[in-house]
């Protein structure tokens, strides 16, 4: 089915769902219905004591069979606002929708003679078969996603039109769910958000924080081994700075409005690039020191829709791993293989892998997006286009999709949502070297204009570690694990010989927890699998005695035991080899 198909089926399953709400609660309203990744939402105000779960769902499947079994007539038709909000006068949910609409028309859908529910012509005159209609999810939902609106239920579902390809998504979504690294990351403890701090902000917990100083430390020593030098600048920047670099002008609506404090305007720093430039104009520089490479995990905001926002892949607050070179134009080729040796380099030890590279251009008719300099973007495009074919990488061509101030490398990752998304980029810039007015000393000791590459390594942290997750459904490499190790006391006697044990671990740099809890011990074991932890110890008495440990993998059920000084350096060789 092509996906219009597949939206219009979701609608209409939704209708029939919400009929048959209003069959059970006669005093229920009807809220709002949406389109969802998976299928489709329906939200509804349900008669005071009346409360629904996921228990209900058969109840309420049974009246669906009713409903299909009668064979009931579906009816579209295109009446006045006027009359709309006539008919829907005792739901305010409805009338505020229609107010909202920007037609003069209202398309709505008659099943039976009973049910009427403002819905798009859907081309559908048959309503699917239950056997092909899943509920999957029942939430609280506040009316317009506006929290302080009511709370309404939700009851989540979705339909394929047969057996073959309700059994196909079934297990699409089967494989997805154990790939999704918002379950991935609630059930490891990674990550979490809260409304209280503020959509699209996300927190890293101890967990996720322990992964992230891992994945920091690698890209430092990476790029300082390729002669980064790491500088870290504020989070704020004035509007004067980001008016010489162009964003003010050509990415304000990605930018958070604005702080005035004194007599300065500041916004919170979309992009490291201008703070970077400043720190290259502290003093001035020799052809000699060229290629100057800066690094820096720089935090940046920038404003995403709500609608937009998802787990980590998308966010407001995030942290790039964020490299800016200035160097001379006969480095270029040369400078862009470096990059991209490094970029290999960072997913192949990371273990993520690229599904697509695409070499993004501008648009030559829209001079509003893009810089209007066709003789510097012809230059750059050729530029980058030549470094792609030397390096012998597959790429397509996307017209539209450069950056305001230059071309780009986009390497990209196909998630477990089917969304193609940039993990990591180069790109090319002639603008801002000019904006700001860069320079360096050249071979006749005369000033010369520079080069801009801005690379973005692994991308953000925040996307990258939903990439990673989804890649390898959460079972992390020793390395970047972040508890390596499960210590577990057969019972309380052994509490204290087990703190002990996870005194030496420590001191060896080694992350370990200790299961003390009242649970049994098969329990406590099946607990640090469900958490993908590599190594579970168990502590006793024969262990006490022989000053040993005896562990069991992640994934295996056999049972070593070794003296704990062997455990440690089979713990310190692994993770060495892995690195």
């Amino acid at each position: 089915m092509i996906k219009n198909e597949i939206n219009n089926l979701n609608i209409l399953a939704s209708e029939l769902i919400a009929k048959s709400i209003i069959d059970m609660y006669p005093n229920a309203k009807l809220g709002e219905k949406s389109l969802t990744e998976i299928g489709f939402r329906y939200s509804f105000k349900l008669p005071n004591n009346i409360k629904l779960s996921a228990n209900d769902f058969n109840k309420i499947k049974k009246i669906i069979k009713k409903n299909i079994d009668r064979n009931l007539a579906i009816k579209f038709e295109n009446i006045s606002k006027k009359k709309a909000l006539e008919i829907f006068k005792s739901n305010a949910y409805k009338k505020y929708q229609i107010n909202h609409l920007k037609s003069n028309n209202v398309s709505i859908i008659k099943i039976g003679n009973d049910f009427i529910d403002i819905c798009d012509q859907l081309g559908l005159n048959k309503f699917p078969s239950i056997d092909f209609i899943e509920l999957v999810n029942i939430s609280g939902q506040y009316f317009d996603n506006n929290s302080k609106n009511e709370q309404l239920i939700a009851i989540e579902g979705w339909a394929r039109k047969n057996k073959k390809e309700f059994d196909e998504y079934k297990e699409y979504l089967h494989k997805k769910n154990e790939r999704d690294h918002r379950k991935i990351g609630a059930n490891l403890e990674l990550f979490c958000f809260d409304e209280r701090v503020g959509q699209g902000l996300p927190i890293w917990l101890e967990n996720g924080t322990n992964i992230k100083f891992q994945i920091e430390d690698y890209c430092r020593k990476l790029l300082q081994r390729n002669e980064y030098k790491f500088v870290q600048t504020p989070v704020l920047g004035t509007t004067q700075l980001y008016k010489i670099s162009g964003h003010w002008d050509h990415y304000r609506e990605n930018m958070f409005t604005e702080l005035k404090v004194d007599n300065e305007e500041f916004v919170l720093k979309p992009m490291n690039c201008p703070h970077h430039i400043v720190t290259y104009q502290q003093k001035p520089h020799s052809y000699r020191e060229l290629p100057f490479r800066i690094a820096e995990f720089g935090i940046q905001h920038r404003y995403e829709a709500s609608g937009a926002l998802t787990g980590l892949e998308r966010v407001r607050q995030m942290q790039l791993v964020d490299t800016h070179t200035i160097l001379m134009s006969s480095q270029i080729n040369q400078e862009i293989k470096k990059i991209y040796s490094i970029i290999n380099e960072a997913h192949k030890t990371l273990g993520t892998s690229i599904y697509s590279v695409e070499l993004s251009l501008r648009d030559p008719k829209n001079k509003e997006k893009f810089f209007d300099d066709d003789k510097m973007w012809n230059s750059a495009e050729n530029q980058l286009r030549n470094a792609l074919k030397t390096l012998k990488v597959p790429f397509k061509e996307v017209i539209g999709e450069a950056a305001f101030y230059g071309p780009k490398i986009d390497m990209q990752i196909k998630t477990v949502l089917g969304h193609i998304i940039t993990i990591s980029t180069i790109q090319l810039d002639f603008l801002l070297p000019n904006r700001f007015k860069l320079e360096y000393i050249d071979q006749n000791g005369k000033k010369a204009t520079p080069v801009f590459i801005h690379a973005g390594i692994i991308g953000t942290f925040e996307r990258y570690l939903s990439i990673l997750l989804e890649q390898t459904k959460g079972v992390l490499p020793l390395w970047l694990s972040p508890i390596q190790v499960m210590l577990i006391p057969v019972n309380d006697s052994y509490n204290d010989a087990t703190h002990k044990i996870k005194l030496q671990l420590l001191k060896e740099d080694i992350r370990v927890k200790i299961d003390d809890t009242d649970e049994r011990l098969s329990k406590k074991i099946r607990e640090a699998q469900i958490k993908k932890i590599p190594y579970q110890v168990v502590i006793g008495e024969k262990e006490i005695k022989s000053k040993s440990v005896t562990y069991r993998q992640y994934g295996k059920s056999n049972e070593t035991s070794v003296s704990l000084n062997d455990f440690i350096k089979l713990l310190k060789n692994q993770i060495k080899l892995m690195k």
